[in-house]
């Protein structure tokens, strides 16, 4: 049984359409996000309370900062592209999947090399038409898993030698056994099940303790998750149903920035969930990790 419940708080009322991907930016002191249905990037600077936002010309799936410099690398819907926050440039590195106009990328994330890895979905249907790559710093790409419904939520484990990873619609959890030098993935199996009647899965944030924070699609919560023993430790109540994302942020690390979106929501649910498509926040009691950003 669950040991603890905590309720996050609206910290901007947004009304995004698809928020998704935080990533705290220590050295900016700010959160990066999107909105990918929007098309657009954001940062939001909670010590200020602003959010500045760029527009862009298709869907962004995920944007993380890059190690040197203030640009950022996206994987956007035509797939990956460096850019340039202060002339708003994109550069293409390369398209994995332009043969297949039905996909495009959702979440992605950086491991402690600098790798960015991401995935796609189908948004026209449910079929496992997706995939998830691995964009190396030297700007290399590789297809790492094939036959993916919706790629999602990613995280390692403290040492570095586990990587999680999220397929939507299976209501699962995997984890693989992860070589940090040559990136590689092995022997897959599943660590955590997201219960009947709780939603599904989509992002995830994996905190200083190794365990792992799971949003939940229509599930109302961010669930905190053991996963050597696939027991929930406890769950973050959000007002908002379509819960996206999650991410440790602010000055020592203890605070749960989360996402949430409006898409799929009735005229009547919107009534019912005002706040839907903000970005809401919590102090969770346990600190986080800095994120990692990509090297190339």
């Amino acid at each position: 049984m669950e040991s603890w419940q905590l309720t996050a708080e609206l910290i901007l009322d947004e009304k995004a359409a698809l928020s998704e991907g935080p990533v705290w930016d220590h050295r900016s002191g700010r959160l990066l996000w999107v909105d990918i249905e929007g098309m657009r990037i954001h940062h939001y600077d909670p010590v200020q309370g602003t959010d500045r936002s760029i527009q862009l010309d298709q869907r962004v799936g995920a944007a993380v900062p890059r190690a040197e410099g203030d640009g950022l690398v996206l994987a956007l819907e035509h797939g990956f592209h460096l850019f340039d926050i202060a002339t708003e440039r994109l550069t293409k590195l390369a398209d994995p999947e332009a043969g297949l106009p039905e996909n495009r990328f959702n979440d992605g994330k950086c491991d402690e090399a600098g790798r960015f890895w991401a995935g796609t979905m189908n948004c026209e249907n449910s079929d496992p038409t997706g995939a998830l790559y691995c964009l190396e710093p030297d700007g290399s790409l590789r297809k790492a898993i094939d036959g993916v419904s919706c790629s999602n939520g990613l995280g390692w484990s403290l040492d570095g030698r586990t990587m999680y990873y999220i397929d939507s619609p299976t209501r699962q959890v995997v984890a693989y056994d992860y070589e940090p030098a040559a990136g590689a993935i092995s022997n897959r199996r599943t660590v955590v099940t997201i219960p009947e009647g709780e939603g599904i899965p989509d992002g995830m944030a994996v905190d200083g303790e190794g365990m792992l924070w799971v949003a939940q699609w229509g599930g109302w919560r961010v669930s905190c998750w053991n996963p050597q023993t696939g027991e929930r430790l406890g769950f973050v109540r959000v007002p908002a149903a379509q819960v996206t994302s999650c991410a440790f942020g602010g000055p020592d690390w203890d605070e749960l920035y989360i996402t949430t979106a409006r898409t799929g929501l009735s005229e009547e649910q919107l009534v019912q969930q005002p706040h839907a498509g903000g970005l809401f926040r919590v102090k969770t009691g346990v600190k986080g990790r800095p994120a990692c950003f990509y090297d190339g």
